[in-house]
């Protein structure tokens, strides 16, 4: 049997591309779904990200660095105005092999 959500608000539409990446650990395939469906302003620090899942900034941080090792994720690195880093984020639906 199989059960289907009625879809008519709240919910995301992204590739299953990485679901089926036999690469990404589920850790990575659930925060690479969970970036995907979030709005492009939000904020990607792993702060923000912390602030909406039950994970730690540890689990965060080898989830973003499984994601750029197989390139769904591109990280640059910045300074603001009062030299504090800031990290500037392209989440990719299906690995750049260009990153």
């Amino acid at each position: 049997m199989i059960v289907r959500v009625k879809k008519d608000k709240d919910y995301a539409v992204m590739s299953n591309y990485h679901f089926k990446d036999k690469n990404l650990s589920l850790r990575a395939k659930g925060l690479l779904s969970l970036m995907l469906s979030l709005p492009d302003n939000w904020d990607y620090s792993i702060n923000g990200l912390c602030s909406i899942c039950n994970e730690s900034r540890t689990t965060i941080r080898k989830a973003l660095k499984e994601l750029r090792d197989n390139h769904y994720l591109e990280m640059n690195e910045n300074r603001d105005e009062k030299g504090k880093f800031i990290y500037d984020y392209i989440v990719y639906e299906n690995p750049n092999i260009n990153s």
